[in-house]
Formats: structure tokens, sequence, C-alpha cells
């Protein structure tokens, strides 16, 4: 194996303890949401407004999103969800969470899992300083803990001469580093992170990689969904590949991300094996210049 590759295997969490406890159960899980209107054909554009003006049951359509998910998970593990676009990974996310309940099968959780995704919703009317509190607060801390951890939050999510400032001026980069910051001032039994390091500069996702890593050695369980292969291999110790709702392949990372980059981006190996030999590698062993296969998932 390549000193790179051995490396960043290296800086991954440890796999859990034999006999670490399940921390998450899902049991022949079917996940099914409806939506509305039906497939529109060719021509049909000219009669959508009708539709949508008479729309009745019968416009209504079931989506089959996640097809009979089975598995456990423990104490320690970091676990990467990959797949092409609407393969369901999001949707796992959400029902572990427990937004989204099973049509079919159980989910089985330790405490409250945190669900972190791009699309959670502080209050833009509101400083950055302020929902930084309202936030520590929401996921249980008391106001002096939320007071403690409140120069970490902001030293990490690098927002310092922007804190104060309404979140309704920040960038979508900015609001996902504060949120990601929040969501990871404490430990949780299970932390699900849906696309979250997919913002922000190479020194923030570096940053966000430890934070994964520590909160993993503090014993809890992270569930990572992101469009960046490399990242993957990086933080996680484990990965489950998902294909229009169904699990492909469930095993160690390198092993399931080589088997889904021979799918979809045979040279992935080769080019990265180039920037190996080219020394385009970060001092930390990581590769510097952001995703190495830019694969989509």
């Amino acid at each position: 194996m390549p000193v790179a590759e051995t490396q960043r295997a290296i800086r991954r969490p440890p796999p859990p303890e034999p006999g670490a406890p399940e921390t998450v159960v899902v049991e022949d899980v079917h996940l099914i949401y409806r939506v509305a209107g039906r497939r529109r054909k060719r021509n049909e554009a000219s009669g959508a407004l009708k539709r949508l003006l008479t729309r009745t049951e019968q416009n209504i359509r079931e989506i089959h999103a996640i097809k009979g998910a089975t598995f456990t998970t423990r104490r320690g593990e970091s676990v990467g969800l990959i797949g092409p676009n609407g393969s369901g990974k999001s949707t796992l996310l959400r029902a572990i969470a427990g937004v989204m309940p099973p049509a079919q099968g159980r989910i089985y959780t330790e405490g409250a899992p945190a669900l972190l995704s791009v699309g959670a919703v502080l209050i833009p009317e509101m400083s950055g300083e302020r929902n930084v509190l309202l936030g520590c607060l929401a996921m249980g801390m008391t106001r002096e803990e939320a007071e403690d951890a409140y120069d970490g939050i902001v030293e990490f999510s690098g927002l310092e001469d922007a804190i104060s400032l309404p979140m309704s001026t920040y960038s979508s980069g900015m609001s996902a580093r504060l949120r990601f910051a929040i969501a990871t001032a404490r430990t949780h039994e299970v932390l699900l992170i849906d696309e979250a390091l997919a913002t922000g500069d190479a020194q923030f996702r570096r940053r966000s990689e430890k934070r994964i890593r520590e909160l993993c050695d503090a014993a809890g369980t992270i569930f990572l969904v992101s469009h960046g292969l490399q990242v993957i291999r990086d933080t996680c110790n484990r990965v489950i590949w998902l294909e229009k709702g169904e699990m492909v392949m469930d095993g160690d990372t390198d092993e399931v991300i080589d088997a889904y980059e021979d799918r979809y981006d045979p040279d992935a190996r080769t080019r990265r094996q180039q920037m190996i030999d080219e020394g385009a590698v970060s001092d930390d062993g990581g590769f510097g210049g952001g995703d190495v296969t830019g694969g989509e998932m």
C-alpha cells in the first residue's frame, strides 16, 4: 500500500472495540414517500396548470426510496454512505433521525440522533452569536455550557469577523460552517452529517475531519454523506454503498469505495497514484487539492 494510503488509514477513527455497544439497528427498513403529480410525458406542458388546479388523489405517486436496508452500527464507528444521486442516502439519514417513519421494518437508536444537514435552518434574522447560543440550547446544553462552548464554536467556524452579523448576510458556506461547529460542539451518541463538509476551504475540511475523528474517539457514532469520496476515505472506518434504494455493499472503507470507483470511475485509482507520485499530498498525509476522485454520490 502506498505511503499516503497508509497514512490516511491511520488517520481514520479506529474500528470499534469488540463487543462495543450497539448504537443504531436497522431491520429490513423500507422508506416510501408520496409526491404530487404523475410522470410528465412529452408535449404535456400545456396541461400542467389545469392538472395543478384539478389535482386528485390519482395524481399522487409513491417513491420507494429505501428497499429492505438492514445493518447495525456500534460506538466508535464512522459510517460513510455513498451511491449515485437519488440512491436514498439522505432519506436514510432522515429515517435514522426519526424525521421519516419507515413504511416497513424498524429502526432502533441509542439516545436522540442529531441530524446536521446543509438544509438545516437556524434563524436568518438573528446574529450568528445568537444562533450559536440557541443552537446549543436546542441540543440540550445548559445556558452555562452554551456560554462555555461559545468561543470554541466561533473559532472553529472561522467567523470571528462576521459572528455579530445576521445570518441572512452569510454565504451558504459560512452558514454550513457555523452549523457544523455548533452541532459538533458536544458529543452525540449518533451524529448524522449530510453534505456539511462539501462547503468551505481545504483548511476547514481538515479541521472538520479532525473533529469527526475526535467525536468517534469519544465513543460516538457518525454517519456521513458527502459528494467527495476522498472525504469518506479520510474520515470513515466503514462504508455502505446504496444503489436505487438497495444496499449493494457494506464493509471496509477502501474495499467498498474501490468497488464503487471500479463501476463509475475506473481511472480514479490511476489518477490518485499519479498525484501521490507527483507529491500532491498535504503535510498530514491527505490530498491537498480537494477531492481526487470527484465522484458524484
